[in-house]
């Protein structure tokens, strides 16, 4: 236990309030801290070992680094799907806010910056809590073994046949299964296709082996989606809301969409199957705060306070990297270790550490969880060619203390 004087210094960074917060002069601090729900305690980055002046320069980078995604993003959909056979939006959709973001560091709120509250389409985040979702059922014993094939626990017509019956859960957390067929109206073949084949082509391309190749597509990752509720028997969102977001404060105005088309019956109840992504729209709709939250369950390795609400073992299956994709663990674990073939085996991020990892979405929308630094930021709509500069200015504020 440690005594430390409460943070009053007003910054540059502190370009919005922090979330309300009631603070004395002095306060009785336990390590590691876990914000309770509402709030989140700033600290002067001196305190944490970080250079405040070095900190506003990554702060400012981000903002000035802005992606140039248009505030409709009804638009922005569309004109990514328009060379996608199928590509109809058949999810909800929202306009964006401004480039927002938070940084933690030691547990602490160092910086904040836009609009943190604002909830947003995050796209392909949903994904990371797609797996997550899927590994708190692998906790529960509800999938007993990921090495095993889907079709044992979800007997439906998906995963029938020679092909479509060997993909395990692994192979469709690694986005690794190549499964074929349509779902919600979408064929697989129809998300980001080839462009040298022609609309005859797609649907007869070569079958692949479960585990061979990596795609990243969002049709199987939906069949994720639909596989866990079918093990789990009741919507993920309620899921995600009991074991998780309640557990670690979030707040209650996310929302988790799926498609107009996505509507199963479960146990006689009419439930939708959530998406995985915004690729269509829906998917996971948050704020910066709850992303934050997210992340920082992670950041300590699946507890928050005296519970862990996801194992370690977990944790460290999604950080594995995949076979044909070594930069990716489960969905949608970015890995930072050296990839063969990538300018001699350079990581991703080069100025990130090994050991850390992005959950990424279009946008784009960054959750970045660094543990030998004890820091964690998240970033809504930075350009993504900016993403590296920015980490390479945050941890600069760390080595020169």
């Amino acid at each position: 236990m440690v005594r430390l004087p409460c943070p009053r210094r007003v910054l540059l960074w502190t370009l919005v309030a922090a979330p309300a917060l009631v603070c004395p002069a002095t306060a009785q601090v336990e390590s590691p801290y876990f914000p309770p729900r509402g709030a989140w305690a700033r600290r002067d980055p001196a305190t944490l070992g970080m250079h405040g002046g070095r900190l506003d320069e990554a702060v400012l980078f981000a903002i000035e680094h802005e992606a140039s995604t248009p505030t409709d993003l009804s638009a922005y959909i569309a004109g990514t799907l328009a060379n996608e056979p199928h590509g109809e939006i058949v999810g909800p959709v929202r306009e964006r806010g401004p480039m927002s973001g938070v940084v933690i560091r030691g547990g602490y709120l160092v910086a904040s910056w836009g609009e943190p509250q604002r909830v947003d389409m995050t796209f392909s985040v949903t994904k990371t809590y797609l797996s997550t979702v899927v590994g708190v059922a692998w906790d529960r014993d509800l999938i007993p073994d990921v090495h095993a094939p889907a079709r044992e626990l979800v007997p439906t017509a998906h995963f029938e046949g020679e092909h479509n019956g060997s993909i395990t859960w692994d192979h469709l957390l690694r986005q690794t299964s190549d499964w074929r067929g349509a779902l919600w109206g979408k064929p697989d073949w129809a998300d980001r296709p080839p462009r040298d084949l022609s609309l005859e082509e797609l649907p007869h391309q070569p079958l692949r082996a479960p585990g061979s190749s990596w795609k990243y597509n969002d049709v199987r990752v939906n069949l994720l989606a639909l596989a866990a509720l079918e093990v789990w028997r009741e919507p993920l969102p309620a899921v995600l809301r009991r074991e998780i977001m309640d557990p670690i404060g979030a707040s209650p105005s996310w929302r988790w969409q799926g498609y107009e088309t996505s509507w199963v019956d479960i146990d006689g109840l009419r439930v939708q199957s959530v998406s995985g992504g915004g690729h269509w729209g829906g998917g996971m709709w948050i704020n910066t705060w709850d992303h934050a939250r997210f992340g920082y369950l992670f950041l300590r390795d699946g507890r928050w306070g005296d519970r862990q609400l996801i194992s370690a073992d977990w944790i460290a299956m999604a950080r594995t990297p995949s076979g044909p994709n070594p930069s990716y663990g489960y969905m949608n674990w970015f890995l930072n270790g050296p990839v063969a073939g990538r300018g001699g085996g350079r990581k991703p991020m080069p100025s990130a550490p090994a050991t850390s990892v992005t959950f990424r979405g279009a946008g784009s929308n960054i959750v970045y969880v660094d543990w030998e630094n004890d820091l964690l930021a998240v970033l809504r709509w930075i350009d993504s060619r900016s993403l590296d500069g920015f980490v390479g200015l945050l941890l600069a504020a760390i080595e020169e203390n």
